[in-house]
């Protein structure tokens, strides 16, 4: 996982982690479940127990899902907080392709700009 200066997880690793359609509904399942173990989750998707805990490892590292013991049993649930850091980034980066786009809207309509 990368984390970024502030200790945060880093954009790409969560973007990463959502780009797999099975990591999006395992995350799904967790979210409106409140949490699953990989038995569970396997036995709802149409993928092995093994494919659900490699993606899990994937959700993990992207600090997506966090773990804990029951007994025997390890349950995954949802941290949704790197997806919101991720959405935060995104929201900045889309304003400032919008700044960049007003400027050069100004520029071609001969408009002078701040």
């Amino acid at each position: 996982m990368t984390r970024t200066t502030e200790g945060e997880v880093a954009p790409e690793d969560v973007l990463v982690a959502l780009a797999d359609p099975t990591r999006r509904e395992v995350l799904a399942v967790l979210v409106r479940e409140g949490g699953a173990t990989s038995t569970s989750l396997a036995a709802g998707l149409p993928v092995t127990r093994q494919a659900v805990a490699k993606h899990l490892a994937v959700l993990d590292r992207a600090g997506l899902v966090g773990t804990h013991r029951a007994g025997r049993e390890v349950r995954y649930e949802a941290d949704l907080q790197p997806l919101r850091q991720a959405m935060h980034w995104m929201d900045a980066l889309a304003t400032q392709w919008e700044y960049r786009l007003a400027a050069i809207k100004d520029l071609a309509e001969g408009a002078t700009g701040p």
